[in-house]
């Protein structure tokens, strides 16, 4: 290891590709930004320019920048406009937006900034050190056991649910996980609940739900609300950028957590940064006090900082399998795949020994781009949060604007429009019914691989006798329970003590 990170030292430090670390992180925090842009889109269209490069190492170190770049930046958005447009980021708009519609945009870009950073450094290090032997692990979970790791995310609906909403949030992750059955199924290539509309074969998009579950909502109650825009705040003053060191003490323990589990998740082929968000959003709630539980969904600190490490030590995370087993772990590894095969690598157990300046040229270059998008990102602070300074008659058609394209180019099909304003007007009334939409999001999200899953698992072990026949899945399924039960647990014996309490008065 001592050898190949000489070689990945040298090699990661040469003008070239330090020149194409800067340039992959600026693309992609600035395309990051912008709603419905995501790293997949951007990476495919950056494919030929690496190709053109014709060092193997410098292409995938741009095309690796523009990856984590994107989800560093993906936050901005979510922060400052509740425009999620990766599904990375959902996460960080339920702490984030509330913190900057208390006048703490900066603050919470800052916040996002330094757990970004903690959670690439840290995924980074562990990659680093652990990259041969996590491939061993990773190849231990097959389709069961990524059924069960779904169902343990979707158990996590509790941490969203807010106080006394529980049954709410339940309700609508099952609405979300039957939005997720629109389109082909995965045991038969047939559409199911189509309406026989061409359009609806493949599924909502997630960019559209996205935007309707948030953004448009959004827009919606700035027209009915004019004193929403600044609540809280002071007029569209920029200030309080910095983190006190009371803050910083509260949230060095979660980046910490949160790092080491959202690095361990994106190691699995098919988990990634998404769930990594949402289970370390929810771990961080369900172990805090019940004072500072309370705070979460209303601008925590902790709220913010856990899932924005935990996406990007994932996706630090997620270059194991790809590089030691040659399996992406998601949509935008499976277009690295490509890039990979594209530049005439081979990626698999033979890369590290073959290839030696390719593996861990990528590695370092993974820390020095965490170093780059601190030093970009934080002198920008007080600019991008000005965002919030446009007027209100300016901002929402900002938001609409952003909201609408992001739909469409998601898809390139005006239908998506019709769709995104559909959903966008049920979910505020949703909203204004005190439902939460955060949970129909995850059950969305994690619907079409559950069911993937299920299926494939059903039709290896010939029904679903599976659960008791693979002990990794079976804990998982316990884990599942344990954590729906333990907090409703919780909150009965809390009702209990109050209503002893009131009764002894």
């Amino acid at each position: 290891m001592i050898e190949g990170l000489l070689i990945g030292l040298s090699a990661a430090f040469s003008l070239q590709n330090l020149l194409m670390v800067i340039a992959g992180c600026l693309i992609g925090t600035f395309i990051g930004m912008l709603p419905g842009l995501g790293p997949m889109s951007i990476i495919a269209i950056m494919i030929p320019v690496a190709i053109t490069i014709g060092d193997p190492s410098a292409a995938l170190i741009l095309l690796a920048g523009v990856y984590y770049g994107a989800i560093f930046g993906g936050s901005t958005s979510s922060i400052l406009l509740n425009a999620p447009g990766v599904a990375g980021t959902v996460a960080t708009s339920f702490d984030g937006y509330p913190m900057a519609r208390k006048g703490q945009a900066g603050k919470a870009l800052t916040i996002a900034a330094i757990a970004s950073f903690g959670g690439g450094t840290i995924g980074a290090i562990l990659l680093m050190i652990f990259a041969p032997m996590l491939s061993t692990v990773a190849l231990l979970f097959h389709s069961a056991e990524y059924f069960a790791l779904m169902v343990v995310g979707l158990s996590a609906i509790a941490a969203f649910a807010g106080t006394g909403n529980v049954a709410k949030a339940i309700l609508m992750t099952l609405l979300g996980l039957l939005m997720a059955t629109v389109g082909e199924g995965a045991l038969f290539n047939m559409p199911r609940f189509t309406m026989g509309l061409m359009d609806l074969q493949s599924g909502f998009s997630f960019i559209t739900l996205a935007m309707a579950m948030f953004a448009l909502p959004e827009a919606i109650f700035l027209v009915l609300n004019p004193a929403r825009s600044v609540q809280g705040g002071d007029g569209g003053k920029i200030d309080n950028l910095r983190i006190t060191r009371e803050e910083g003490r509260k949230i060095a323990p979660v980046i910490g957590r949160q790092s080491l589990q959202g690095f361990f998740i994106g190691v699995l082929p098919g988990a990634g940064a998404t769930i990594a968000s949402f289970l370390g959003y929810a771990v961080e709630r369900n172990i805090a006090s019940k004072e500072e539980q309370e705070e979460f969904g209303k601008g925590s600190i902790k709220g913010l900082a856990a899932p924005e490490s935990a996406n990007n030590a994932a996706c630090t995370g997620s270059f194991v399998p790809l590089l030691t087993l040659g399996i992406p772990g998601s949509g935008t590894t499976a277009i690295l795949l490509g890039a990979l095969i594209a530049l005439n690598v081979t990626p698999g157990p033979r890369l590290m020994i073959d290839e030696p300046q390719i593996f861990w040229a990528v590695i370092i270059s993974m820390y020095v781009g965490n170093l780059v998008l601190l030093v970009l990102n934080l002198p920008l602070i007080p600019y991008i949060a000005k965002v919030l300074s446009i007027p209100r008659n300016y901002l929402i058609p900002f938001i609409l604007f952003f909201t609408l394209m992001g739909s469409y180019i998601g898809q390139n099909n005006a239908t998506e429009l019709l769709l995104l304003v559909g959903m966008g007007v049920c979910a505020t009334i949703l909203r204004f019914a005190d439902y939460p939409l955060a949970p129909l999001l995850i059950g969305f999200i994690l619907g079409r691989m559950l069911e993937d899953n299920f299926a494939r698992s059903m039709q290896l072990y010939d029904g679903i006798g599976f659960i008791l026949d693979r002990p990794m899945t079976l804990g998982l399924l316990v884990v599942a329970i344990l954590l729906v039960v333990v907090p409703s647990y919780r909150a009965r014996r809390a009702r209990a003590r109050q209503a002893g309490i009131a009764d002894g008065d």
